[in-house]
């Protein structure tokens, strides 16, 4: 309770993306306390339904700002999430994190947390969330815990406020180490709506998720594991 206490007014920069991990660790970071400033990024994905859903999110947790910024990562491609490639689908459990999937946007996290901690800087917040998971996740080298305190060096190496000792910042993963169920329940208990998400990576023209492509897999297990149905619709229904 005095730790959210202390942070009572405190600004955070949540990076939003839509999805529900995303959604999660907002709802995390509200709940302890922090007064959430949303950052969610156009970068050519395919899947640009999750923009929408992000500010869905926002406006449901009453972040205080949310801003939306363009960066131009599918004119690089190399991604399923960015150029004209065939999203993986119906792939088994076991092969999920076996390699790196072509869906990896290259250096994608490395961008958005580098855009989230000028945000940060601006508005004097030291404090940045993410929903990166390292347990039931794709394989992303970009989600782990490695990763994330890498960058935490940089980001006070290579900013002012950090250089000055204005701020320490600080990277919050809080899902990082958890299962896609544990995260689903943690959000369930804090209101969290996840009919107002997005997850899919191949959705139709209208946005109706696959229920084939690993975020879909690893979304429907989840709820699954979590004893809940998933609130949003799938393409051809669900048995």
């Amino acid at each position: 309770m005095a730790a959210i206490k202390d942070n009572l007014s405190k600004p955070a920069v949540v990076l939003l993306s839509g999805g529900l991990d995303s959604a999660t660790a907002a709802a995390i970071a509200r709940d302890e306390g922090f007064v959430l400033h949303a950052l969610s990024v156009d970068y050519g994905q395919r899947h640009r339904f999750e923009l929408s859903a992000a500010r869905r999110v926002a406006e449901s947790l009453g972040v205080k700002q949310h801003m939306v910024l363009a960066v131009g990562l599918g004119q690089l491609g190399g991604s399923a999430l960015t150029a004209p490639i065939d999203v993986p689908k119906d792939r088994r459990a076991d092969q999920l994190a076996e390699d790196i999937p072509i869906t990896y946007v290259p250096a994608r996290n490395t961008v958005l947390l580098s855009l989230a901690l000028a945000y940060a800087e601006t508005i004097d917040a030291a404090d940045i969330f993410l929903g990166v998971n390292a347990i039931d996740y794709s394989g992303y080298p970009d989600c782990r815990p490695e990763f994330l305190d890498a960058f935490a060096a940089v980001a006070n190496l290579g900013t002012r406020a950090g250089v000055e000792g204005r701020l320490k910042f600080t990277i919050h993963a809080p899902l990082v180490h958890w299962t896609k169920a544990e995260i689903i329940r943690r959000g369930v208990a804090l209101g969290v709506d996840y009919g107002l998400t997005h997850s899919c990576y191949d959705p139709s023209p209208t946005g109706v998720a696959c229920g084939r492509c690993d975020a879909c897999q690893l979304r429907l297990r989840g709820f699954a594991e979590a004893g809940l149905r998933d609130p949003v619709g799938y393409q051809g229904g669900r048995d």
